[in-house]
């Protein structure tokens, strides 16, 4: 479990690579939270590389994106020119575009580092799960654009297909941010961490997981908007009201979400609960740690995980206090940046004390 024979430039090729996909998911949340994410109606590899180069190429642009996002163009810019549409379409290029230089960086780099025999056979069979849950990445993300393109009843892309695409770059970034803990290792495991603190910490992982799957619902269906308020026990009146609105739980409303309070609601009302269970859990692990003699490393990524929580709750709640009509983008994106990191910091908890040695108590 200890690397004593790290390669700095493989191990900054892996940084790099984290940072990459960290940036990406935030373009992501910027694109999602502009509406800019239907502003291109072609997945064309090569030819996308480029933007449209001259007015002729904008214009027909700007006209397939009236055609084919009809709904979204209809409902929410019927008065859009094209200076305003450059605006939303910049944000999907840069979030293809992006992609495509994660792409180069990363086939660039595993080639060099395995043609010259610096990647072991472990970190080969990491690289390739890697490499499966980008490539997995990149095909989703066309088929959750698609979604939302020619569909009369659809204002944005499906808001189901989305939360898979923003669990697949979760668990991507979770991996790699693992396979670097793990190649870059050179501390040896030196205390003991119960069995119980152990389960403790890895139960953080799925609430987590599930808490940033209804953080991309609430974007995704602007659940944020029906019960802007906080404490929400404050406001039972109109909780109650969006909960007395009629719903069938069918497959068929469950799809057509859009025109549908309620379930707005019960994700909101899920995505308030799920917050308080970490903070719950969070707060168990930290006082648990400081009964047992940590390193450096834990005692520093315990504190951390207490600092992050706190402050992505204090954003959770900015943002549905700021969401009377829309999701804020400032507010938004930096909640998001701030789940990311607390996802990063808590990897890194579960990778130190998955290598200590534990009790039975």
């Amino acid at each position: 479990m200890i690397n004593n024979t790290s390669y700095k430039p493989l191990s900054t090729w892996l940084l790099v690579g984290i940072v990459m996909v960290f940036v990406q998911v935030i373009i992501g949340g910027i694109t999602r939270l502009t509406d800019s994410g239907l502003s291109i109606t072609e997945w064309k590899i090569v030819e996308g590389t480029l933007p449209p180069l001259n007015q002729s190429e904008w214009n027909e642009t700007f006209i397939n994106y009236k055609i084919h996002a009809k709904k979204q163009y209809e409902s929410l810019h019927p008065n859009m020119d094209l200076t305003e549409f450059k605006v939303i379409y910049f944000w999907e290029y840069f979030h293809r575009l992006w992609a495509r230089t994660m792409l180069i960086v990363f086939v660039i780099g595993f080639f060099f580092f395995l043609l010259t025999r610096k990647i072991s056979k472990k970190l080969f069979g990491q690289l390739m799960l890697v490499i499966a849950l980008a490539s997995l990445e990149g095909l989703y993300g066309w088929l959750m654009v698609s979604s939302g393109l020619n569909e009369d009843s659809r204002t944005w892309v499906s808001a189901y297909k989305l939360i898979i695409h923003l669990m697949i770059a979760s668990l991507l970034f979770s991996y790699l941010c693992w396979t670097f803990f793990s190649y870059t290792n050179n501390e040896k495991p030196r205390v003991i961490v119960p069995k119980l603190v152990k389960q403790i910490a890895w139960s953080i992982l799925p609430i987590l997981l599930i808490q940033i799957l209804f953080g991309g619902l609430m974007a995704g269906m602007r659940a944020g908007v029906v019960l802007p308020y906080f404490p929400i026990w404050l406001h039972l009146d109109k909780l109650s009201l969006g909960l007395q609105q009629p719903f069938v739980l069918n497959a068929a409303n469950l799809l057509n979400y859009e025109p549908s309070v309620y379930i707005k609601v019960l994700v909101q009302l899920v995505h308030r609960t799920t917050a308080l269970i970490l903070v719950l859990q969070v707060f168990t692990l930290y006082y648990l740690f400081h009964k047992v003699s940590l390193t450096p490393s834990l005692k520093k990524g315990s504190l951390l995980l207490v600092i992050l929580i706190m402050v992505q709750f204090l954003l959770g709640v900015l943002t549905v206090i700021g969401s009377s009509t829309k999701t804020p983008v400032f507010l938004g994106v930096v909640h998001q940046v701030t789940a990311l990191i607390f996802l990063a910091s808590l990897i890194f908890v579960l990778f130190k004390i998955n290598i200590s040695p534990s009790a039975k108590r």
